[in-house]
């Protein structure tokens, strides 16, 4: 079987070159476009003289630029692989080390079979609205993104302009009340000039929270009073008026993300999933909502391309790097972070509320606490993994999930939550030892000790 490397471009001409099953390369390098003729004329080429007609295509997913490729190889009964693009610089540097081009990188990829046959997996292309769920999966992670930096930057402004607003009148920065005062009422000598009176009368009138009675105004009032008496009346160290302005435009923005945001999570990614889902069996487990569950089955795919439940946590990323020489081996290490960031991200938040509901869940985070010394984030992390391996059986098998004790007895979900109080609910002075600063200063206090050591006469 003839092996194509093929270096994508993402801009100009695709680069290939042909090797045979002996490694030899038979052909020069290819220059094509991704167009049936082109493609066409380097499968000719590449089956020219060759005993069987036999060909495999091996290239790196840079971009999108893969794709059309893949499907039309695909369509010609072409076996194509994706490789990890470290794999490639990690070869390149074994054998040119110092140099790079087109030329080095195509029959390097061209070798991968011969070198590292085990660590390539055939493509599988998702249908249609699989990807298209994808690409919704996506996007309303990005709009959620940008959401929450808005947010966040509103919250600074009220922050700095007034001091104490989200303590003592607004716990909500972006309930209806708090946005409308942004809009209206920002510049404190406004507000006092005013009255509580008034404010209240126009914030009734309208009518954008109509269970809300305006019980916010008079300790509005009282925190302008402290405003004035900290910035002053001159409007020399703060305009009120410009910051208003500036604050109405990213309050706007925000309103049209969030209104997109909306749309693209009922309209697209909910449609979507449930086509590609009907039996909606992920959201059995606890912590598995439809956002979540749409970006396993959309991003998963076919669970049959994972021969085992090994190579589908390699694929998560959630588990840890293996460091083992002779008869030692190092614990605690960081996690690979392979595959899709989606799949960690929604993968340690479903965690979090699957320990609060699943027995099996909740014993694994409790012994990660209690037992070996981690902390949230660690045992959180220890949870997503075991919650990912439910998450592929339920796609693998097709079948609900059934919640269940640590000893496999079926539990219902009033019994799951007496459960986990009773036996799994982690000591408060627990938490305290695993907290960031009691690390930070156990991890001092050792850096001070080892100083000591080493300082000290011998």
């Amino acid at each position: 079987m003839r092996t194509i490397g093929i270096e994508l471009a993402v801009a100009g001409a695709h680069k290939a070159i042909v090797a045979d099953d002996q490694g030899h390369f038979v052909t020069r390098l290819l220059s094509f476009f991704p167009w049936a003729g082109d493609l066409n004329d380097l499968l000719a080429r590449a089956r020219h003289g060759a005993i069987s007609p036999e060909l495999q295509a091996v290239m790196e997913p840079t971009g999108m630029a893969w794709f059309p490729i893949a499907v039309y190889l695909n369509r010609q009964q072409v076996p194509v692989y994706l490789v990890n693009g470290q794999q490639v610089t990690d070869l390149r540097r074994f054998y040119k080390k110092h140099a790079k081009c087109d030329r080095v990188d195509a029959r390097i990829l061209a070798t991968l079979p011969r070198v590292n046959p085990d660590g390539l997996h055939r493509l599988r292309l998702p249908d249609a609205p699989t990807l298209a769920c994808q690409r919704g999966c996506r996007e309303l992670d990005r709009l959620t993104s940008q959401i929450t930096a808005i947010s966040n930057r509103l919250q600074a402004m009220d922050r700095f302009a007034w001091p104490g607003l989200h303590d003592l009148v607004f716990p909500d920065h972006l309930s209806p009340a708090a946005r409308w005062f942004r809009e209206h009422w920002y510049d404190p000598q406004q507000v006092l000039a005013a009255g509580a009176a008034t404010i209240r009368q126009q914030w009734l009138h309208s009518r954008d929270d109509p269970r809300d009675a305006g019980n916010w105004v008079e300790p509005l009032v009282c925190l302008a009073h402290q405003v004035v008496a900290l910035y002053g009346s001159d409007g020399t160290a703060l305009d009120f008026a410009l910051l208003q302005t500036e604050i109405c435009r990213q309050q706007a923005e925000l309103a049209v993300l969030e209104r997109h945001h909306r749309t693209v999570r009922l309209k697209v990614v909910h449609r979507l999933y449930r086509q590609i889902h009907p039996s909606r069996n992920l959201e059995t487990l606890k912590g598995v909502a439809q956002d979540s569950a749409a970006v396993y089955a959309s991003l998963i795919g076919d669970p049959e391309r994972f021969p085992s439940t090994a190579l589908f946590r390699g694929w998560t990323g959630l588990v840890p790097d293996s460091k083992q020489s002779s008869g030692s081996e190092a614990k605690g290490l960081h996690i690979t972070k392979a595959g899709p960031d989606l799949i960690k991200k929604y993968a340690y938040l479903d965690a979090d509320v699957a320990r609060r509901w699943d027995p099996q869940i909740a014993a694994i985070y409790y012994d990660q606490m209690v037992h070996k010394g981690k902390h949230h984030t660690q045992a959180v992390c220890a949870c997503a993994t075991h919650l990912m391996d439910r998450v592929f059986a339920v796609l693998r098998d097709g079948q609900p999930y059934e919640l269940r004790d640590v000893d496999g007895t079926p539990v219902e979900w009033q019994e799951a939550l007496t459960i986990i109080a009773e036996r799994y609910t982690v000591p408060e002075e627990v938490r305290r030892r695993t907290t960031k600063g009691a690390r930070r200063a156990r991890a001092d206090r050792q850096a001070e000790r080892e100083q000591k050591r080493e300082g000290s006469p011998r």
